[in-house]
């Protein structure tokens, strides 16, 4: 039998060139060549068979191939990865686009001219490995951000070699390959690789048009986006028309998570958004002008963590999980979209209108950006390893709802002499004035609390003592247990503007009726107030003409 030597991978591999068809008819794994492929068997080269030459199965020799290559892991989702032996610490997907199968079909065509994998010894050959990665303990696969077993934060850099930033208290570097396990999908884009430059928060701040409480608030969300076990409030990013509001939060977005498709479009279903949610690690959704309630909740889910469980393809009791703790960035016009729960969950950062002599073409930011961008990361990055040295420290006199980002904001200030935390409490006071105005029945209970000081009665009662508009609102309880429902729901709201709901009281008859007391609260001393404004734009050298930047380490 003649052979020849083929390459596959820089080693030389005897190829059969005799007796080849293009699609071999036992492509299967047949009871006869299962040991060829049980993983309990050492391993061998099956390029020559046990009866006559013939060679195994198409599906074994892939699999073998496979094994040689790759090690398999199963994520805490339920979800199998092949690893290469020799390359990034990147997780390949088994079966999706541009995952294993793809190179594995590649590689085989390679290894064995004349000869193509079908579709058949592909899917046994998966099949089989799907079956080697279950037996390996779980292994946690990260999306562009990570921590290591050490605490330090890993960013993955998108790039092909799988080089990644490693951030730690004492300062950040890029390694060539990333000691924690990242996942990769076709909404990422590489980022670039950052550079050590004194002026790159001025440079970010001369592209945006806000003031400087706000710009600072920016940088402190920035840095906590890749802190990746803690709640991320949503940048609200509101202004009317020619604020640049959406190209804002492209920006933003592409600096945290670079992606070819940064913006969004508001998602169908619940189904739309986790496919979203789970192939991007920060995403923004753009012109919001309505949200529903069940976007409001998903939203609100996707900030502090959320999973959803789905029946898996072709099965009938089998599932699949995806699991996320996202960062979220929105833009509006009106942020009386926003429901309550949400309301509390956000950072609002109003931009500023752009005067016609300071207006610039969308080409020109896009290629200042770039530019500047290499510096910006640099400067974050340099602001969360000042954040990650001092933060176990922080302790806050009073926890408020996003307490972790609370902590992440004292600490920034700490380090950069900033009031970054005293300016996003005063701004949640306002943002959640600004959703009570977009609720009538909040509206209503409110001046209801008004005009009778204390009110007190069931229900059932409380729909009656308030006027029903001419046009009711979707959102208007329909009776009397809606009615309760909706209180308890908007009491944080209601809290913040000083009234009190309480339901804890039951009537005296024999009814025992829950009775709700709606109380204004005594005014405090000293009442949260707006920051004030300072410069909208900084002073910064043009682009390659200022300090030298010092010598990377």
């Amino acid at each position: 039998m003649n052979t020849m030597n083929g390459r596959v991978n820089g080693s030389a591999r005897p190829v059969n060139t005799v007796n080849t068809t293009v699609n071999e008819s036992a492509d299967s794994v047949t009871p006869k060549s299962r040991a060829a492929v049980d993983p309990t068997r050492p391993n061998r080269r099956p390029d020559h068979g046990d009866e006559g030459g013939k060679k195994p199965p198409a599906a074994a020799r892939i699999v073998e191939m496979a094994r040689e290559q790759y090690r398999f892991v199963m994520s805490p989702d339920g979800r199998p990865y092949a690893v290469a032996l020799a390359g990034p610490n990147i997780a390949l997907p088994l079966r999706n686009k541009g995952g294993l199968r793809q190179r594995l079909a590649r590689q085989f065509a390679d290894a064995y001219p004349g000869e193509v994998a079908s579709q058949s010894a592909l899917a046994d050959a998966m099949t089989v490995l799907e079956g080697i990665a279950e037996d390996t303990d779980p292994e946690p696969v990260h999306l562009r951000v990570g921590r290591d077993p050490a605490g330090a934060i890993v960013v993955d850099l998108g790039s092909t070699d799988g080089r990644a930033v490693v951030v730690t208290a004492t300062g950040w570097n890029i390694v060539d390959r990333a000691p924690v396990l990242f996942r990769r999908s076709g909404a990422m884009a590489p980022m670039p690789a950052p550079v050590l430059d004194g002026d790159g928060l001025a440079k970010l701040h001369a592209l945006l048009n806000m003031d400087e409480p706000s710009f600072h608030q920016l940088v402190a969300w920035l840095v906590a986006a890749w802190i990746p076990d803690i709640p991320h409030p949503a940048v609200v990013c509101k202004g009317e028309q020619g604020t640049g509001k959406s190209k804002a939060a492209q920006m933003f977005i592409n600096l945290i998570d670079p992606s070819p498709a940064a913006k969004r479009s508001q998602p169908r279903d619940e189904k739309a958004w986790s496919r979203q949610a789970f192939s991007s690690w920060a995403l923004c959704l753009d012109n919001i002008s309505t949200i529903p309630p069940w976007l409001s909740d998903t939203l609100c889910k996707a900030v502090t963590g959320d999973g959803v469980v789905d029946r898996a393809l072709y099965t009938d009791d089998d599932v699949v999980v995806l699991t996320f703790k996202r960062v979220l960035a929105l833009t509006t016009i009106d942020a009386g979209a926003l429901a309550g729960d949400l309301a509390e969950r956000v950072l609002m950062l109003d931009l500023q209108l752009i005067d016609s002599d300071r207006r610039r073409s969308e080409e020109e930011l896009d290629a200042t950006f770039e530019a500047v961008r290499p510096a910006v990361l640099g400067a974050l990055f340099d602001v969360l390893a000042c954040v990650l040295a001092v933060l176990p420290s922080v302790r806050l006199e009073s926890m408020p709802r996003m307490a972790d980002f609370a902590r992440v904001l004292a600490a920034v200030d700490q380090t950069q002499g900033w009031h970054t935390l005293d300016d996003y409490l005063a701004t949640s006071a306002n943002v959640a004035t600004d959703a009570m105005e977009g609720d009538p029945f909040a509206m209503a209970i409110a001046h209801l609390v008004e005009q009778a000081g204390t009110w007190q009665g069931t229900a059932a009662q409380l729909l009656e003592a308030l006027p029903t508009p001419l046009v009711r609102p979707p959102n208007w309880p329909k009776d009397a247990t809606r009615a309760s429902g909706r209180v308890k729901r908007l009491a944080p709201l209601l809290r913040s503007i000083g009234i009190t709901a309480d339901d804890t009281q039951r009537s005296r008859d024999r009814h025992r009726h829950r009775l709700l007391t709606l109380s204004r609260a005594p005014d405090e001393d000293e009442s949260a107030s707006a920051p004030e404004q300072a410069s909208l734009w900084p002073e910064v050298a043009p682009s390659g003409l200022g300090r030298t930047p010092p010598e990377q380490p």
